[in-house]
This record gives structure tokens, C-alpha cells and sequence, in this order.
């Protein structure tokens, strides 16, 4: 039977013909895609760094002139006839105790959860933890707030305990998952040489494999930390009615960078805008110092591990 003839435009024709190219033309044509596809991920690059540099130029050109000594040691002053010094120190000192409590509440729980999941959990019962850590990570941060209002809140006022909580709520899937991580880059033969000892399984995990990704439990922590010193939805709802004195009590509201930030952008003073810049500024500048110790501690691990030279 004869072959119906091959126009020179048809699909067929093209492929016959790319098919048929010399090694020469192929070679050259893969490393004209290649070299593409390379400048368009270091182009991709530029655009991320580009996009935070003009974030921090931007808060910083309108928030620098306002950070001095004052506005990170003095406390508001709601009204005064005679002009003085006041800062967010209350701000600056309640979401250090709020973070602080969170990452006391999250960290052990998300390392016990992520060894439970990694060394003692079917595999069924495993996946579906992970699973409902995966859904809870992806949560708006509003929706916890609003849970652990109703939770909490609700009948008994807000309190540094309740945004404490509910920051928990948030930093838990990070940590376990950061740590499960860690906990899967051990290799199987340290378990096998303890258990073989003659040592139990978790005496294996406490004395052998945790020393072992205690610098990838930090970096998750430390990540954790930088997620939430910024959320603002969750405390609205469980610790913003706070005063303007520097409070430490937990089981009152506690003022925050945050949800200060939020309050005096919306105030019609100019003086307010500037510390509400400011106060993004220094917010900024400590998620940015979080995640570059973050950066060294993993880099450290990965040696430590072996993973790099």
C-alpha cells in the first residue's frame, strides 16, 4: 500500500526535519535553550532582590528619621500640652514576650510531634498527620485569630497568653515540619547501629539522632520566629486592647509592633505615620537579621552533616 505523500509545511515535515538537523546545529540550538533559560532565572533573581531592596528603601526613606534613642526607650504619651520624647518601647518589649511565649509553646511541641511522625508512627497514621500539618500551615492567619478568640477570648478579655497562643497556632506546622526534615537527612544506619547496642528506641532518638539536627531544629525555629513577629490579624483579635505603659504581665494585653504599626497608620497625625514607619523599618530589619542567622546556622548544619564541603 502506498504512503500518502509528505507536504513540506505538514507537522511531520518539521519533525523529519529537526530529526534529520547535523550534531552541529542540535549542539547549538540546546545551548542557545540553555543559555535562555539561564538568563531568564538570573533575571527572575534581580526581580526578587530588586523588589525587597525597594521595600527597604521605601520604609526606610520615610521611617529612619524618627528611630532614635527616645523611640525605642520611651512609651507613648496620648496627649501632652508641651512637646515630648515618646516611642513604641512598650510595643518593642510586648511582641518580644508574645514571641517569646509562642516559640516556648511551639517549639516542643512541633519537635515531639515531627519525632513522633519520623520514628514512631505508621506509615497511614504519618501521612495523614503530615497532611493536616501541610493544611494547617496554609490557614490564614486571621482565621486562627478568630479561633483562638472564640476559643479564649471570648468571656475572659485579651491577654498576651491568648496572642501567644494563637502565634503558636501558626509557628507549630514549621517547626515539625522543619525538624521532620532534619530528622529524615540521619542516616538509617546510626539508628541501627544503637538499636543493635542493645539501646532503646527512644534513647536512640533523645542521646543519638536530636544532637544530630539540633542546628536544623533551630533554623526552623528561628524561621518560625520570623513568620510570625510580623502577623498583625491574629493579636487584633486576642491581645491589641492594651495601654500605653510598658506591660509584662502576660495575663493582661500586651501592646505589639504590629498591631501598633496598624494603629498609627491610621492615625491622622504626621508624627504617627513616621513611627509607624519606623517601626516597620526596625520590624523589617529584624526579620532580615532572624533569616540571615537562620542562612548561617543551616549552612553550619549541612557541614556538620556532610552534606557540603
Amino acid at each position: 500500500m502506498d504512503r500518502a505523500p509528505v507536504h513540506a509545511n505538514s507537522p511531520q515535515s518539521a519533525r523529519v526535519t529537526l530529526a534529520t538537523l547535523p550534531k552541529s546545529e542540535r549542539l547549538l540550538r540546546r545551548r542557545a535553550v540553555n543559555l535562555l533559560m539561564e538568563l531568564l532565572a538570573v533575571l527572575a533573581a534581580f526581580v526578587a532582590v530588586g523588589i525587597l531592596g525597594v521595600v527597604i528603601w521605601s520604609v526606610a526613606s520615610r521611617g529612619a528619621e524618627a528611630i532614635d534613642l527616645s523611640f525605642l526607650t520611651k512609651v507613648p504619651q496620648p496627649f501632652s500640652f508641651v512637646p515630648v520624647e515618646t516611642g513604641i518601647a512598650n510595643a518593642f518589649i510586648g511582641s518580644l514576650i508574645l514571641v517569646g511565649l509562642a516559640t516556648a509553646i511551639a517549639l516542643p511541641v512541633g519537635v515531639l510531634v515531627a519525632i513522633y511522625l519520623n520514628e514512631f508512627a505508621r506509615p497511614r497514621v504519618a501521612t495523614a498527620i503530615s497532611t493536616t500539618l501541610d493544611i494547617l500551615a496554609g490557614i490564614p492567619a486571621i482565621v486562627i485569630g478568630i479561633f483562638v478568640f472564640g476559643l479564649v477570648v471570648a468571656g475572659r478579655g485579651h491577654s498576651g497568653f491568648a496572642g501567644a497562643f494563637a502565634l503558636s497556632i501558626i509557628m507549630l506546622p514549621l517547626v515539625a515540619r522543619s525538624t521532620q526534615e532534619m530528622l529524615r537527612l540521619v542516616p538509617e544506619g546510626t539508628r541501627e547501629a544503637s538499636l543493635a547496642l542493645g539501646v532503646p528506641r527512644w534513647r536512640t532518638t533523645v542521646s543519638v539522632i536530636l544532637p544530630q539536627t539540633l542546628g536544623g531544629i533551630l533554623t526552623g525555629a528561628v524561621l518560625a520566629v520570623a513568620r510570625v513577629a510580623g502577623e498583625t490579624a491574629p493579636l487584633l483579635f486576642t491581645s491589641s486592647i492594651a495601654g500605653t505603659a510598658i506591660q509584662t504581665n502576660p495575663h493582661s494585653a500586651l501592646a505589639s509592633v504590629p498591631v501598633t504599626i496598624l494603629e498609627y497608620s491610621e492615625s491622622p497625625l504626621p508624627e504617627d505615620h513616621a513611627q509607624a514607619w519606623a517601626a516597620a523599618f526596625v520590624l523589617i530589619m529584624f526579620v532580615l537579621c532572624l533569616s540571615l542567622t537562620a542562612r548561617v546556622i543551616a549552612a553550619r548544619h549541612r557541614r556538620r552533616m556532610g552534606l557540603e564541603t
